[in-house]
């Protein structure tokens, strides 16, 4: 009996030993697998950094070497702009430099002429309108004493006006002289010498109306001054009375900006000094300044049947600019010390927000953002983007934002 418990604890202490040393082989296996995975992925990961270093490493070296090789620099969004380029297109730059600026109030206006300066032509007989040579259109050039077109009168029933004018004359200056001789006698009275002497006075005035302006059309009507047609108000065949207005002759000489102010810029008309305008049909932009132009007056109440002060300014019509046009007017106001301003052709706009382009080097721009304050219509002074010393592309901008679609230079980034 002892024998056979002996035998078998032997045979369980076997049966222990052997699922132990299974077990731990299992064990061992497992945690050599594990391993070996981790080995695996250490090396892939060293593996992939060191591919993706080399790759970063080649990139950068890459876009360095472009850099250098196109714009010479290394400053972070420079625009490349060859100088070759810049000659093309008459590229012209300006120092912003701290100096004085005037304030100034923007609005609108319109251009009229002057006291003194216009004339109105009437017909001197009543008839009808026959036009000559000269072409009866507005802006035609005419001279004082010519002739601007005639008036006819003999198809009326009244016949032919200038004719009566003669006969009536001088059948009253034949009585007239008649009784200047017989009043001394007393063969006729006063009474009757002065009515004939008014007679022959009023026959006088109606002929030398006409006289010497008979032509084969009828009475030339005479330009008083020199100037230029406009407010033509008839045509050839139109039946006209006496007195009646045919068109208006402008001289041009001295013409009058009348600007409407609104009225919140009332206590800032004392201040106004002169004025710019541009007109709609040459874009070209006036100076009083260089045009004998002075201030006459500013309103010192608004229209009744509107809000606007009027303010009127005279000056020398040296250009083209057409009496009765519409202008866009900046009156110049109190001056400002230390403004940083620059050329309104500097600018560019997109969508309400503008920018300029600055130099960099002798072929590298930058594109800058900036606040605007007054603008003069020349200049535009500049209230944030750019610091005294920057050099500011005043010609050219446009050309420089064209070509900064394809030359753009980014900064340079470690991002991975």
């Amino acid at each position: 009996m002892k024998k056979v418990y002996l035998v078998g604890a032997m045979c369980a202490y076997l049966f222990a030993g052997c699922a132990g040393n299974a077990s731990h082989a299992g064990h061992d296996e497992h945690n050599h697998e594990l391993e070996a995975h981790d080995h695996e992925h250490d090396h892939d990961h060293d593996h992939e950094g060191h591919d993706h270093e080399g790759h970063d490493h080649e990139g950068h070296d890459h876009e360095g070497h472009d850099h250098e090789h196109e714009a010479g620099g290394t400053h972070p969004g420079e625009i490349v702009f060859k100088k070759a380029m810049a000659e093309a297109v008459g590229l012209q730059t300006m120092t912003v430099n701290p100096a004085p600026f005037t304030d100034v109030i923007k609005t609108s206006g319109r251009i009229v002429a002057a006291q003194g300066e216009e004339s109105v032509i009437v017909a001197t007989i009543p008839g009808v309108i026959s036009f000559g040579s000269l072409p009866f259109v507005d802006g035609t050039a005419v001279r004082k004493g010519q002739a601007v077109l005639s008036i006819a009168s003999n198809a009326l029933s009244d016949g032919d006006v200038a004719a009566r004018a003669r006969f009536a004359y001088e059948t009253a200056k034949k009585e007239y002289e008649r009784m200047q001789a017989l009043v001394g006698d007393k063969i006729v009275s006063a009474k009757d010498f002065e009515q004939a002497r008014l007679n022959y006075e009023n026959a006088k005035v109606a002929y030398e109306a006409v006289a010497g302006k008979q032509t084969a059309k009828g009475v030339s009507v005479l330009a008083p001054l020199n100037g230029y047609l406009k407010n033509i108000q008839v045509k050839e065949g139109d039946y006209v009375s006496v007195g009646q207005p045919l068109a208006t002759i402008s001289q041009n000489n001295r013409l009058v900006l009348r600007a409407d102010v609104s009225e919140k810029y009332y206590n800032d008309l004392p201040m106004i000094q002169t004025a710019n305008f541009k007109t709609p049909y040459d874009n070209t932009l006036y100076k009083l300044s260089d045009l004998r132009g002075r201030l006459l007056s500013y309103g010192k109440a608004s229209d009744m049947n509107s809000f606007y002060v009027p303010v009127t300014f005279e000056f020398d019509n040296k250009g083209a600019i057409i009496p009765g046009s519409f202008v866009e007017i900046f009156l110049l106001t109190k001056p400002m010390e230390n403004v940083l301003s620059v050329p309104v052709s500097a600018l560019i706009e997109e969508q309400g927000i503008y920018s300029v382009f600055i130099r960099l080097d002798e072929e590298g721009y930058k594109k800058q953002w900036v606040t605007l304050g007054a603008n003069n219509g020349s200049e535009v002074q500049i209230l944030s983007g750019l610091k005294p010393g920057d050099e500011v592309v005043t010609r050219g901008a446009y050309q420089i934002k064209l070509s900064s679609a394809s030359n753009a230079i980014p900064a340079h980034t470690h991002h991975h």
